[in-house]
């Protein structure tokens, strides 16, 4: 393993396992970016993200399943597991243990994180919690037609 790669690994896995934001802040570029299904997202926007999953979830966890690199990129295949008793995204909890996977592929150069392009499917987490998302009225109705 390569020092970039042991370094961001590390503080990926300190951050969003262990809840350490700091290590995360330390290594990233004051123009960090990180690129969504929702867009856009600045550190602070991630930071947030990252304690709202250690408020809902108790035990939770990070495992990085795989993770490789070339000059200018870093990729992370990462699973997560925690138990659903707080609120996250406006679902109360339900006790419920989960399990959801993805990715992040992250460039760098001079030893910091300049942007992270991330990919999961909340989804899978909402059906792992047997939460049942019907689509909006709007799209039920164009589906009747």
């Amino acid at each position: 393993m390569s020092t970039m790669l042991e370094k961001v690994v590390t503080a990926w896995v300190r951050a969003w396992a262990h809840g350490e934001t700091r290590a995360f802040e330390e290594i990233v570029a004051d123009s960090y970016v990180r690129h969504s299904k929702t867009g856009q997202e600045q550190l602070d926007v991630v930071i947030r993200q990252i304690e709202t999953s250690h408020t809902a979830f108790s035990d939770f966890t990070v495992k990085i399943l795989h993770a490789v690199e070339d000059d200018q990129w870093i990729a992370i295949h990462w699973q997560s597991t925690g138990t659903h008793t707080g609120e996250y995204m406006g679902v109360p909890p339900t006790g419920r243990t989960v399990a959801v996977s993805g990715a992040a592929f992250i460039k760098h150069a001079n030893g910091k994180i300049l942007e992270e392009t991330t990919v999961w499917d909340p989804r899978e987490l909402l059906s792992a919690m047997k939460i049942m998302h019907l689509g909006t009225s709007s799209t039920r109705a164009k589906e009747q037609v």
